[in-house]
């Protein structure tokens, strides 16, 4: 990690072309220390960026203190205080996407049905449409079945797309009025 330049940043950049580092113990520490604070990084954040993002933040905070700390056997226990400070800023500034209400802002969900209950229903569902004339049975089992849209519909049998339509029509009401089909409605 580099520490990041001091003063204006064409300055601190010419000085680290030069090779130049302005606080070579700084530099030894971060090289000494980083693995260790990291961890602490990652025991404030849950994701493994964020820690890294944190604990250069701190340093950062650090870099530009390094000339008022006085004792630097105690570097750990000043970085420490950065990473908690602001970390506690991040989340002191984050954005609260949820609100407490009164009653819950989604339905509740309907219970799954009975798959016995769903295989009957298909079962009626294929002895209805085996009832239909054959021109409208392969028109409901491309359009609904296999998911074709009307124009492709009309393409794979030859005819019209008013043809498609109009077929449909009458078959979904033949569907409709069949007994078999009543009592699921």
């Amino acid at each position: 990690m580099t520490p990041p330049p001091s003063g204006p940043v064409c300055a601190g950049a010419s000085t680290a072309v030069l090779g130049h580092v302005p606080y070579p113990s700084f530099s030894s520490y971060v090289r000494a220390r980083g693995p260790v604070l990291l961890r602490t990084a990652r025991s404030l954040t849950a994701n493994p960026c964020d820690a890294e993002d944190l604990l250069q933040t701190a340093l950062a905070k650090t870099f530009v203190a390094w000339e008022r700390i006085e004792d630097h056997r105690a570097l750990d226990g000043y970085v420490r205080r950065a990473l908690l400070n602001t970390r506690t800023s991040q989340w002191r500034k984050r954005k609260v996407d949820e609100f407490v209400c009164e009653e819950l802002p989604e339905p509740a969900g309907l219970p799954e049905p009975d798959p016995a209950e769903r295989q009957v229903l298909h079962d009626a569902m294929w002895r209805a449409v085996m009832k239909l004339p054959e021109r409208q049975r392969q028109m409901v089992v491309l359009r609904y079945y296999e998911d074709l849209s009307e124009a492709q519909t009309a393409e794979v049998l030859g005819v019209s797309v008013g043809t498609v339509k109009s077929a449909v029509s009458r078959a979904l009401g033949k569907l409709r009025e069949d007994p078999e089909l009543t009592p699921v409605r």
